[in-house]
């Protein structure tokens, strides 16, 4: 994930979410009806609603965007997406997790399964993969809102496991139950976090060579440009060369 998060962080820099974003802002209205759907449509009774809201806001969504996504899912007869998890193998042995949310699972399905063929890779069965990342919050924030020193300290007090800190900005990690509660503490201390979700986070990484890192970058991206695929994680570590080379 050290790889995987440092390319996205590289594109978002280079401007290529720009260029993409009627396609980030699909993704993120899916996600804020799917949420207001399974829960209340009032952020302040729905955790996930909240979070997927300020996910939007990170990216600069309008609010009447939001707003219309809120509304769609309270919409008799509304379209039914389902949460669905593909777990596979990249080139090298890499794992790699997709989330999605669907209203037609075959589509996705094969979708998903040619892009990791045509990328060297291949889909294995739910738990292939999973098992090798653990499942928990992460709570961003820009570099500038504290030094490495007072977010950690921070993050303790407010129940987090880990932080890592980098010219990027501060992630924080805390057990998947607690996210909500944690990312609150810290909101009052230092605004609102760039971002506050449930992620899978490997529990060791896979180094690539050149070759290889290319191929493994080039198929996240693909999956990430599906328009069913919500996340993508994956647990290697590349070089830097191959990150700018692949985002100039």
């Amino acid at each position: 994930m050290a790889g995987h998060s440092k390319f996205k962080n590289i594109m978002h820099r280079k401007g290529r979410q720009d260029a993409k974003r009627s396609k980030i802002f699909s993704k993120l209205a899916k996600e804020i009806t799917v949420a207001a759907k399974l829960g209340a449509p009032d952020p302040e009774m729905n955790p996930r609603l909240r979070l997927a809201i300020q996910a939007a806001k990170a990216q600069n969504m309008p609010k009447d965007n939001i707003e219309r996504a809120i509304r769609k899912s309270q919409e008799a007869g509304g379209e039914n997406y389902e949460e669905v998890r593909y777990e596979g193998f990249g080139v090298g042995g890499v794992g790699v997790i997709v989330e999605a949310l669907t209203d037609n699972r075959n589509r996705t399905a094969s979708e998903v399964r040619a892009i990791f063929s045509k990328s060297g890779g291949n889909l294995g069965e739910t738990g292939a993969v999973s098992f090798m990342f653990d499942h928990v919050g992460a709570i961003e924030f820009d570099a500038s809102v504290a030094s490495a020193d007072e977010m950690f300290e921070a993050a303790i007090e407010a129940g987090a496991d880990d932080v890592e800190s980098s010219e990027d900005g501060h992630t924080l990690y805390c057990d998947a139950e607690s996210l909500h509660q944690v990312a609150k503490a810290l909101e009052e201390r230092f605004g609102e976090p760039r971002s506050a979700r449930l992620v899978w986070r490997p529990q060791n990484t896979i180094a690539l060579d050149d070759a290889k890192g290319e191929t493994l970058l080039k198929m996240l991206e693909a999956l990430e440009d599906s328009d069913d695929v919500q996340n993508v994680y994956a647990n290697f570590e590349i070089s830097d060369a191959v990150l700018e080379r692949l985002s100039a």
